[in-house]
C-alpha cells in the first residue's frame, strides 16, 4: 500500500536563516526554490536521500506549542555514518547539541539538537554496512533536554553564531 516517506513539510519564521541551516550547515540538496507570490511565501524542496523536506515561510506563522509527550510529529531524525564530526560541524556553528546516549536496547548512539525555531532533530549513528536502520523510539528513555525548556522561543544557536551569515 504505502512505498516510503515522500516528504516532510517544515514552516519556519525566518527563511534566510532555515534554508542556510538545512542547506549550508546540514547539507540537504536544494532542489528547488520559488517564491509564491500570492501567499508571500517562499518554499524550498530539499532532498536527504530519497525523501524531500520542503521549507516554508509565511508572513505571521502561529508559533506551535511543543510538549515532551504531546501527539503529533515529536522529532525528526537524520541517519549518519558517524556522529562526531557532525556534532563538531554543528557546535562550531554555535548550535547546541546535547550529550551522546546509547540506546539500551540496540546500542546504537543518537543525539538531539533544535534547528532554527526549535524544532526537535535527532542525529542516530548507523554506521555503514550494519543494515537495517534501528531506532531507540518509545523505550522510556529521558525526554531531550531541549524538550525540557518548556515555554522557551529561542533556539538554541543564534544567527549571528551562524558561520557565512
Amino acid at each position: 500500500m504505502l512505498n516510503a516517506i515522500h516528504h516532510v513539510a517544515l514552516i519556519c519564521t525566518d527563511y534566510d536563516r532555515s534554508r542556510r541551516f538545512y542547506v549550508e550547515l546540514l547539507g540537504l540538496d536544494l532542489i528547488r526554490e520559488v517564491y509564491r507570490e500570492e501567499r508571500q511565501s517562499w518554499k524550498a524542496d530539499l532532498r536527504i536521500g530519497s525523501v524531500q523536506l520542503e521549507l516554508f515561510s509565511f508572513p505571521a506563522p502561529v508559533t506551535r506549542p511543543s510538549y515532551p509527550e504531546a501527539t503529533g510529529l515529536r522529532h525528526l531524525a537524520f541517519a549518519v555514518a558517524n556522529l562526531d564530526p557532525v556534532i563538531m560541524r554543528l557546535e562550531a556553528a554555535g548550535v547546541a547539541v546535547e550529550p551522546i546516549r546509547i540506546d539500551p536496547y540496540t546500542d546504537q548512539r543518537f543525539t538531539f539538537f533544535s534547528d532554527p525555531d526549535g524544532l526537535p532533530l535527532e542525529l542516530c549513528e548507523v554506521p555503514q554496512g550494519t543494515g537495517r536502520f534501528r531506532h531507540h523510539a518509545g523505550r522510556g528513555l529521558p525526554a531531550p533536554l531541549h524538550w525540557r525548556r518548556l515555554g522557551s522561543k529561542m533556539p538554541p544557536w543564534k544567527q549571528s553564531d551562524f558561520p557565512n551569515s
